[in-house]
C-alpha cells in the first residue's frame, strides 16, 4: 500500500492526513494545514474518497478545501456538510488496495472511528506510537469537556479484539495515527501498551 503522509511538512497545528494511492485513492482525514491540496496534488490529480476518523478542527479544517478541488466521496460517522456516505461500527471502508473495517472508538470525540485491515490501522487519535506524553503506545487526550477515559479504554479493546491476531498472516504491521510518527512492527503490541497505559487512569500530561 502507497501511503504519503501529506501534511508531514506543516508548520501549524494539524494531525497526519495520509493519501493513500492505489486502486482507490483516498485521504485519512484532511488536516489543517494549508497548501494540502497541492501536496495531494504531488502524488496525484484523482482523489476518489476522503474517509474521517472524527471532526475535531485539526482533522477537518482543510476539508472543504480537499473537496472544492477533487469532489471526492466523503466518508463520516456524524453529520458534515460534505459528506456523502455515513459510516458506522461494522461497515467497510476500501483505502487504496485494501478492504478495512470500520470500528467505533470514542472516548477522545464521540463521532471517532478508527480503520483496520489484514495488514494496516489508521488509528486517529484513538492510539498513536509516539507523542509528547510517550514514545512507545500512546493514547488519546480525555481531559477536555465531552471526552472520557473509561470510553476510550472500552474502545481499545475492541480495537484489539478486531485486528487479526496473525494466526493466518503476518498481522497488522503498518500504523497510521492522527498524531506522532508512522509505526512498521508489532501494531498489536502499540496498542496493548497504550491499554496498558490508559487503564492506570493517570493525567496523560501533568497539568490535566
Amino acid at each position: 500500500m502507497e501511503v504519503h503522509h501529506v501534511t508531514e511538512d506543516a508548520e501549524t497545528f494539524t494531525c497526519n492526513a495520509y493519501l493513500v494511492v492505489g486502486d482507490r485513492t483516498t485521504l485519512v482525514d484532511a488536516g489543517a494545514m494549508d497548501g494540502v491540496v497541492d501536496e495531494i496534488r504531488e502524488h496525484t490529480d484523482d482523489l476518489e474518497a476522503v474517509v474521517m476518523t472524527h471532526q475535531h478542527g485539526d482533522h477537518v479544517a482543510q476539508l472543504e478545501a480537499v473537496c472544492d478541488a477533487f469532489d471526492p466521496e466523503v466518508y463520516a460517522y456524524d453529520d458534515h456538510p460534505t459528506r456523502t456516505h455515513e459510516i458506522d461500527d461494522g461497515d467497510t471502508v476500501r483505502i487504496g488496495d485494501e478492504e478495512f473495517d470500520v470500528v467505533y472508538t470514542p472516548g477522545h470525540a464521540d463521532d471517532h472511528v478508527s480503520f483496520v485491515s489484514d495488514s494496516s490501522l489508521f488509528s486517529g487519535d484513538v492510539v498513536v506510537h509516539d507523542d509528547g506524553a510517550f514514545e512507545y503506545g500512546s493514547f488519546g487526550r480525555t481531559d477536555m469537556a465531552g471526552q472520557s477515559r473509561e470510553r476510550l479504554i472500552e474502545s481499545i479493546q475492541d480495537l484489539l479484539e478486531r485486528m487479526p491476531d496473525g494466526s493466518q498472516s503476518a498481522g497488522v504491521e503498518h500504523m497510521y495515527a492522527g498524531h506522532g510518527g508512522v509505526f512498521h512492527g508489532d501494531v498489536r503490541d502499540v496498542v496493548t501498551t497504550a491499554l496498558e497505559r490508559a487503564e492506570k487512569r493517570e493525567p496523560k500530561y501533568p497539568d490535566e
